[in-house]
């Protein structure tokens, strides 16, 4: 039991967290409603002249197209490659298993850049630079580990007796990891293809190491912008990265619950 004046010090702490975490999402949601021709906070007047304008311009509604088709590869890829992978380091012993275990979290190990320069070598001996597929197999390859914990975590509680239970009434290795295996991970699945859709629609360096003038990303668009002079679009466009990653977590809540999300962290 906290005394009064330890408990006004955890608050205190606690709401200081939260404010600072919170401050950088209050200015740009604020300079996204200026009435200015400049980013500023706070803003000078409000206007929604700014999303206006993003919903108007031509080359962000391609690049956040390119950035979708992005998202959609990468999650087609990774969802199965990371459900395999974390169904097996988690419900079975395997030889070398903590090598394997290592081998398939290497990409989170490595620093963005070093994976984006080898990737961005390796695409460049096939001729696929410019394209986006290996944009998106590269969003793929560097988030993976992310939906292995997210699937390892659901299938860490799977009893094998229901696996068990299968087996004798009959059913086959595959209808058994259909009918059973699959349904019991599936919240870890929906958390780690969610998180992958996110995390690849925002990936910017890698990005930016793969795609050419033609095919630039969303991310690679606004820093293109950027380089030149910071408008309140560019704020705007930020509030919709926000909105998205708060409606994936809404999301994950509605179809899985967030506690899956956190126990794979």
């Amino acid at each position: 039991m906290m005394s009064r004046s330890q408990s006004a010090v955890f608050w205190g702490a606690v709401w200081l967290a939260v404010i600072l975490l919170s401050a950088p999402t209050l200015v740009v949601l604020g300079a996204s409603f200026t009435a200015g021709n400049i980013i500023a906070f706070p803003p000078d007047g409000l206007s929604l002249r700014w999303y206006e304008k993003i919903v108007l311009a031509r080359d962000l509604q391609q690049a956040f197209l390119r950035s979708l088709t992005v998202s959609a590869v990468a999650t087609l890829i990774a969802v199965p490659a990371g459900t395999l992978a974390g169904i097996a380091l988690a419900r079975f012993r395997l030889r070398y298993g903590n090598v394997i275990q290592m081998y398939l979290l290497l990409p989170f190990t490595v620093p963005l850049i070093g994976s984006g320069v080898g990737l961005m070598m390796l695409f460049g001996q096939f001729g696929v630079l410019g394209s986006l597929w290996p944009v998106g197999l590269a969003c793929a390859v560097i988030n993976l580990p992310f939906v292995i914990w997210a699937v390892s975590s659901s299938a860490a509680t799977l009893d094998p007796d229901l696996e068990h239970a299968a087996a004798n009434c009959g059913a086959g290795r595959v209808q058994t990891f259909v009918h059973v295996t699959l349904p019991a991970v599936l919240p870890g699945v929906i958390t780690g293809a969610l998180l992958m859709f996110i995390l690849a629609m925002t990936e910017f360096l890698v990005s930016l190491l793969l795609v050419d003038a033609r095919t630039v990303t969303l991310p690679v668009q606004i820093y293109n912008s950027i380089r030149s002079i910071i408008t309140p679009d560019l704020a705007a466009v930020s509030v919709v990265f926000i909105l998205m990653a708060a409606l994936a977590i809404g999301l994950l809540d509605r179809l899985a619950g967030l506690e899956i999300f956190l126990k794979s962290k």
